[in-house]
């Protein structure tokens, strides 16, 4: 059932998207045991208590607690699905890395109908933005007179990582409530306005110039819905370090010294001595 499921699934880039796999799998298996089961049993009951076989009705009804230990079956099986296996993943996808890990931070701002990707720098610090300064050309409200934001990389629907880097995303939104869902990294989160939440994992494989990997708004947003996509672009150390160089803001050119509205004139040179006779 594993390879079934698999054909019909996005693949897997991340490090922890076998545990998710592997969650949806036995959730699957579960299901298909409970129709299967269910199913058979609806046949049985129909053969069984039709009016032929049962012309006269039973009042008193089925007296064996069969059923009743297969559904303490069924409810411990789900048990160990939510106590044992998705209760500790969902911790392990809550807990931030640790910095030691040197996680690649990024900010995430939806709007209708975009995504907004916000970096950094070189510095790791991201510049002070504000919700004034918001406007067709800075999206973000970033500060222009704030040094911290004058190294940080905004870029529009695209989404730059480094293979085995963790990556800690922090998603919010302008406007409406939308889905930030990158399924090559088994990874999803709503945006919320007026919320910063975190997600985060670790890519493992680079992407390559024919791969189309799509970051896909996973709740209806509004009219423009349909076409608030995205693309992932994963990179080796040395490519996004170059990427990053590439896309650094530029230095601003340095101003010419502008002279003084009423200039002190300089010193009358010292004239030689005249002696008139």
């Amino acid at each position: 059932m594993r390879e079934f499921l698999m054909k019909y699934m996005p693949p897997d880039y991340s490090l922890h998207g076998k545990q998710i796999d592997d969650l949806i799998f036995m959730v699957h298996v579960l299901m298909a045991i409970l129709f299967v089961g269910w199913g058979l049993y609806f046949l049985y009951v129909l053969y069984r208590f039709n009016e032929k076989r049962t012309p006269r009705a039973d009042y008193i009804g089925v007296r064996t607690h069969a059923s009743s230990y297969i559904e303490a079956g069924v409810a411990a099986v789900e048990i160990i699905l939510l106590v044992v296996i998705s209760i500790p993943a969902w911790y392990r996808w809550a807990t931030p890395p640790d910095k030691s890990k040197n996680p690649l931070e990024i900010r995430v701002v939806a709007e209708q109908f975009a995504w907004n990707v916000h970096y950094p720098g070189p510095d790791g610090v991201f510049g002070r933005s504000a919700v004034t300064l918001v406007s067709a050309s800075n999206p973000l409200g970033l500060d222009p007179a704030d040094p911290q934001g004058k190294d940080d990389i905004v870029t529009l629907n695209q989404l730059h990582l480094e293979k085995d880097r963790p990556a800690l995303i922090h998603v919010s939104s302008k406007d409406v409530i939308h889905s930030f869902k990158l399924p090559v990294m088994r990874a999803e989160q709503d945006a919320i306005p007026g919320m910063s939440i975190s997600i985060h994992f670790t890519p493992v494989k680079a992407s390559g110039p024919d791969d189309h990997w799509e970051i896909a708004c996973a709740q209806l947003c509004g009219l423009g819905h349909y076409r608030m996509r995205g693309q992932i672009h994963v990179h080796t150390k040395a490519d996004f370090a170059k990427w990053l160089k590439e896309n650094a803001p530029a230095a601003p050119a340095a101003e010419a010294p502008v002279p003084p509205a009423n200039p002190i004139p300089e010193a009358t040179p010292a004239q030689p001595a005249t002696h008139s006779g």
